[in-house]
């Protein structure tokens, strides 16, 4: 790891990272992509060292409450974040000046925050947002090596639940000639339903590759699924958009559930209600014996 002194800490929409890079392993990272502009290895986990002193700067200064999200990038909960506990931090600022929370995150290091979780989401609002994409343990072993299981996940989605405190599932991405089958699917969305998601969010059936993910992706391709990286370069070539051929069939499942279900689908829904700011009226009556 390393530290730097950054300017600002939230994006024009109220994005923050709080660390740059990840040590979680996922074989499909969008993050690798050199477009974003690390100039560092990976793994090589850029620390933001003066975070959590300009978000409470920001956050005092702000006139409006918001959401303020983070996970989109980076995850908050990587394995440093035991011991520097920047994310914790981070949270109590968030709880102290009233603002609401979107948390992005593959890990259960989540629950040791449970209590600012809800607390955040007794003065305003807090989503909590897991990523789920293989109901198969074994195969999840493999496409997201170092973070908690999808088991694992499902029970930080349950807790949430008995808590009162809202989740978003993101279903993606699904892998094409891996992870693109109904059984998959139908698994991952009896978790979604026994935990009561308030919405799910699915780009679509695939994956994006661009340069520096697409060379990560295929080197473990090489390693854990041999012939498919040629299968790939044949099918799809250099196309940023990788999509699988069961698309539309899985799509129909997943909407279909949704509406069953009463679960917020469609990509604009869901980020629509990830954003909306909401401040619960928490006045205490005060009442006098005589």
């Amino acid at each position: 790891m390393h530290d730097v002194i950054v300017k600002g800490i939230l994006s024009s929409n109220n994005g923050m990272n709080i660390y740059r890079g990840c040590t979680h392993g996922c074989i499909y990272c969008d993050s690798r992509s050199l477009c974003y502009g690390i100039d560092h290895v990976f793994e090589d986990i850029e620390i933001k060292f003066n975070a959590v002193e300009l978000l409470e700067d920001t956050l005092r200064k702000k006139r409006k409450k918001c959401m303020i999200v983070t996970g989109a990038m980076s995850d908050p909960y990587i394995h440093l974040e035991e011991k520097l506990q920047n994310t914790r931090r981070c949270l109590e600022i968030i709880d102290k000046y009233g603002f609401g929370l979107s948390i992005l995150t593959k890990s259960n290091r989540i629950l040791r925050d449970l209590d600012l979780l809800k607390s955040i989401n007794n003065k305003a609002k807090c989503v909590v947002q897991m990523t789920l994409t293989t109901y198969d343990e074994e195969l999840c072993k493999i496409i997201e090596p170092n973070v908690s299981t999808t088991k694992e996940r499902f029970e930080v989605l349950k807790i949430m639940r008995d808590n009162k405190i809202p989740t978003v599932v993101w279903l993606s991405p699904i892998l094409p000639y891996i992870n693109d089958t109904e059984e998959n699917i139908r698994g991952i969305l009896d978790y979604c339903i026994e935990a009561k998601v308030k919405g799910i969010m699915v780009f679509g059936i695939g994956l994006t590759l661009r340069n520096g993910n697409r060379e990560y992706y295929y080197k473990n391709l090489d390693k854990h699924f041999k012939g498919l990286k040629e299968k790939y370069i044949t099918q799809y070539g250099d196309s940023y958009e990788v999509i699988s051929k069961n698309h539309e069939k899985l799509m129909r499942i997943i909407k279909e559930t949704c509406d069953k279900n009463d679960i917020i689908f469609g990509v604009r829904e869901v980020f629509n209600y990830i954003r909306a700011f909401e401040e619960k009226n928490n006045e205490v009556q005060i009442g006098f014996d005589i």
